[in-house]
């Protein structure tokens, strides 16, 4: 079964991580990170994983009653960002916590855990 890793930070770690210069502990965060997904790719439990842009570049699009709204960012006052995806293919949901569980330990953020519906979707 698949599931969606959800990886939130704080808009200032966020800031701090992505700048010209990342801190040594963030460094360090993503090195561990990127073995740790080594390690998910030699047990093919690992799809794919990838970063995202800031916040202050997104867009959101809602439905009103004047029709579709596209909003752009920044917003104000954002405590924590989505920072990163990961998409794992796994026995169950045991296993995708404890997969999320090892991620919010080595990047000390958390880590929403979410069955990607398909085919196999029972949850």
């Amino acid at each position: 079964m698949k599931y969606l890793l959800l990886s939130y930070t704080p808009a200032a770690a966020w800031d701090a991580a992505t700048a010209d210069t990342p801190s040594d502990e963030a460094m360090a965060a993503f090195a561990a990170y990127q073995l740790f997904e080594k390690e998910l790719i030699e047990t093919g439990e690992f799809v794919g994983s990838e970063g995202l842009g800031h916040p202050a570049v997104s867009t959101t699009v809602r439905r009103t009653a004047d029709g579709v709204v596209a909003t752009d960012g920044p917003f104000a006052e954002l405590k924590e960002v989505l920072a990163s995806f990961a998409v794992i293919d796994v026995a169950g949901h045991e296993r995708a916590v404890e997969i999320g569980s090892r991620i919010a330990e080595v990047l000390g953020e958390p880590i929403e855990i979410r069955p990607i519906m398909g085919e196999d979707f029972t949850a």
